[in-house]
């Protein structure tokens, strides 16, 4: 009998010991969830896994996944996450503050939560002000405050593996070094393109509505360029904050004119096709303002003495055609309805 019940008990005791799972387990809860109701995971090229979530914001999956850092999508709205097969990963957080509200439980959590305090704490320094109006001595404040801050967060999630500590020190060195390099660049613009200098000027651009129009025609307003073209994602993005902006000032001492520098690019060099395309977009998406196209794409005159380089590019000139901001902020920024209200407009 003796015998019988010890066999018995390494019976209980293998049933109960469980293999790892080859797979992990994500799950969690969305307020006000996008209506696409679906949360995309990938990793680059390697990996791509779309999740549903319910009506109620709540969602549940399993994904088969290599360990390692992972980017995910809900909406317009993105985060990163740590997956390892037989761990089971929770997050919550509110769509309308996607980021700032979001908690990780479960396996790996303290790895998540480390991942997106460094994150919230890069954007309370690297802010839409030091972007669009910062010195150097801010900058570099900023970037001081920045470190001093991650390193108290490392201090503060002291038992997160060195491993995934590395990975972000990486992360965070990545971020200091963009920032320097971009803000950089924009300095450079500020100093050379001072404010009250006469803006450089262009003629006869083709107009959309029909005829021409050059720098001059505006005299008397306010000017806020838009450089972009059709093929740029991050110009695109832009139309709808432009757009409401657009409507918000239709009746006040300034005038938007969007200068498109397509020439070919995107459409295997074809010039005509490119600006064919411009045509195309301007009507589809009814664009407002004063729609222009450049004479030669990124080498016209204008785009060059501005020093043009990338895009989108905005800049606003003043009623007597001087330069107000040669690197003005974007139409999403609340810095750029700040600046109107300081001038007037």
């Amino acid at each position: 009998m003796r015998k019988i019940l010890v066999l018995c008990l390494g019976f209980t005791i293998i049933a109960c010991k469980s293999e790892p799972k080859d797979y992990a387990t994500l799950s969690g809860k969305i307020e006000n969830p996008d209506e696409s109701k679906i949360i995309r995971v990938f990793q680059g090229r390697n990996y791509e896994k779309n999740i549903t979530v319910n009506d109620d914001g709540t969602f549940n999956d399993t994904l088969k996944v290599v360990a390692g850092h992972y980017s995910f999508q809900h909406g317009k709205e993105y985060g990163q996450i740590y997956l390892k097969n037989n761990n089971h990963t929770t997050f919550e957080t509110d769509n309308n503050a996607f980021v700032d509200s979001m908690e990780f439980k479960g396996d790996a959590s303290d790895i998540n939560n480390f991942s997106v305090q460094s994150f919230l704490i890069s954007k309370q320094y690297f802010t839409e002000d030091l972007i669009s109006s910062g010195t150097k001595e801010d900058v570099e404040k900023a970037i001081e405050n920045y470190k001093s801050d991650y390193e108290g967060l490392k201090n503060k999630y002291a038992d997160v593996d060195s491993v995934q500590v590395a990975v972000m020190d990486k992360n965070v060195e990545g971020t200091i070094q963009q920032l320097s390099r971009f803000m950089s660049s924009k300095l450079a613009t500020r100093d050379e393109f001072p404010k009250g200098s006469p803006s450089p000027a262009f003629e006869n651009y083709e107009n959309f509505a029909g005829g021409e129009m050059s720098l001059s025609d505006f005299k008397g307003k306010y000017v806020y360029f838009d450089i972009w073209a059709t093929w740029c994602g991050p110009c695109i993005r832009e139309i709808p904050s432009l757009k409401k902006i657009e409507e918000q000032y239709k009746d006040k001492n300034i005038q938007f004119v969007s200068i498109s520098i397509d020439e070919g690019r995107g459409y295997k060099g074809n010039k005509v096709a490119a600006y064919e395309a411009w045509k195309k977009m301007v009507a589809d998406k009814d664009l407002g303002g004063t729609q222009l196209i450049a004479d030669d794409g990124f080498k016209s005159t204008f785009i060059r003495d501005y020093k043009i380089n990338g895009i989108p590019r905005f800049i606003l000139v003043d009623p007597e055609g001087n330069i107000v901001n040669a690197d003005a902020p974007r139409p999403s920024s609340t810095v750029l309805i700040e600046l109107f209200d300081e001038l007037g407009i």
